[in-house]
């Protein structure tokens, strides 16, 4: 039997982390045809491969290997998962999505930061019922810079400061992480005055004002501080793998969308550094010598390898 694609492992690391945290039907009158975490399963393959609901049904008929991990008898029409999406509350995306941070073993030092997603079906009711004129969210992540996984998220339609937003944030996970980096957006003296009283090490760089904020800037730790940037790689990768924009229209079923982003993107990061040393080191020798478009010795390749892999303690 050939080796598992991603694809496939990214199917089996979901289903089961659902599986593990969420209860197979939502009510004892359930029809049970489907189980909710094979549909939570389904709706992440839907954002892994950026298809549409129609689309991901009709690609799953060729996908036999995908049916049996998910133990599917047959297909579900397309509007199960649709209507499977919009049943099933923000809570439980959050948990599952909280939950695969830890897939991957971090090293406690996260960065925070905010970006904008664009709502191309934005809810023109909700947008005057709130006086609203913008067409973005706001969404604030908080990243393992280690891991660089998603340890979780906040987002919003308003014009919330970041000082405002940052708070919430952190307390859901002061049990995550030892130190905070972030950038002159977060600068606030009772926000580094909080995190240190619950034991935390606020890397925020100062808004230079006074010659105070000079000094305390140049007392920084730069290394940790500059690790700021990876939560910019993960915004990043977001935007270009599964789009800049949300679909639903609903807001909040973009809210909810948002979450799950962030959940596919943690199982992916899984998925990607579980892949053994030794299949890489030999994939790459094999399309090297198969091709012969590399001019380089062997050693070399294995040193740049070995440059690739994650640092472990």
């Amino acid at each position: 039997m050939p080796n598992p694609s991603q694809l496939l492992q990214f199917t089996q690391k979901c289903l089961e982390l659902a599986t593990e945290h969420v209860p197979p039907y939502s009510s004892r009158f359930s029809k049970r045809t489907f189980t909710q975490p094979q549909l939570i399963t389904l709706y992440c393959l839907k954002l892994k491969l950026g298809v549409s609901y129609r689309e991901l049904i009709d690609w799953l008929q060729e996908m036999p290997r995908i049916q049996e991990a998910l133990g599917l008898r047959h297909l579900p029409h397309f509007t199960t998962v649709q209507k499977a999406f919009a049943r099933l509350e923000t809570s439980v995306w959050r948990v599952l999505q909280r939950v695969s941070a830890s897939l991957v073993e971090g090293d406690r030092v996260a960065a925070l930061d905010a970006s904008g997603w664009d709502r191309s079906h934005a809810s023109r009711h909700y947008t005057q019922r709130s006086k609203l004129k913008i067409r973005s969210l706001k969404v604030t992540l908080l990243v393992d810079t280690g891991a660089q996984t998603v340890l979780d998220l906040h987002v919003t339609a308003t014009r919330k400061h970041d000082t405002q937003i940052a708070p919430g944030l952190t307390e859901r996970n002061l049990d995550r992480f030892h130190t905070l980096s972030a950038d002159k957006g977060y600068d606030d003296s009772r926000y580094r005055a909080w995190l240190r009283a619950r034991g935390k090490r606020p890397l925020i760089r100062h808004r230079e004002f006074k010659p105070y904020d000079q000094a305390a800037n140049a007392r920084m730790d730069k290394k940790l501080y500059h690790r700021r940037s990876l939560v910019e790689t993960v915004i990043s990768v977001l935007k270009r793998t599964y789009g800049s924009a949300v679909r639903s229209r609903v807001w909040w079923r973009q809210f909810r969308e948002l979450v799950a982003m962030c959940l596919v993107y943690n199982l992916d990061r899984a998925v990607k550094l579980g892949v053994s040393f030794l299949d890489r080191l030999l994939s790459q020798l094999l399309y090297s010598l198969q091709r012969r478009i590399s001019t380089k010795p062997i050693a070399h390749i294995f040193l740049a390898l070995v440059d690739r892999l994650p640092m472990r303690d």
